[in-house]
């Protein structure tokens, strides 16, 4: 299947987040290369091959909202691992993403994170 290579970029660039941190769908596809294939992050996700080591978890809206239908659980589950992570929300329940947003834009920055 086509989207097999694809994924596997998602799930490279979704293992390089750090704990404590966040990004969003269209981050994490930007960051893959595909700037236009936030969509499809969400497909990625929803499928991912091995939870606890794809931090699934860590992905989240470009306004710091949970996805609803976190595969892995629902919204619940998913703020509660980014809760004992050290992940801070919003009252609206939102992630504060002024200070969890993983700031990481471009490739080049996310090879030099993989090399720290």
């Amino acid at each position: 299947m086509a989207s097999e290579g694809l994924f596997r970029e998602f799930y490279r660039v979704v293992k390089a987040i750090p704990r404590g941190k966040v990004a969003n769908y269209g981050q994490v596809a930007l960051l893959a290369g595909h700037p236009r294939a936030a969509r499809f992050v969400g497909y990625a996700l929803h499928s991912n091959p091995e939870p606890g080591v794809i931090p699934c978890h860590r992905v989240v809206f470009k306004d710091g909202s949970l996805a609803s239908g976190f595969a892995f659980g629902g919204p619940d589950v998913q703020r509660r691992l980014l809760e004992d992570e050290g992940v801070a929300f919003l009252p609206d329940g939102c992630v504060n993403l002024q200070e969890c947003q993983w700031e990481c834009f471009n490739q080049a920055e996310l090879e030099i994170e993989r090399q720290d």
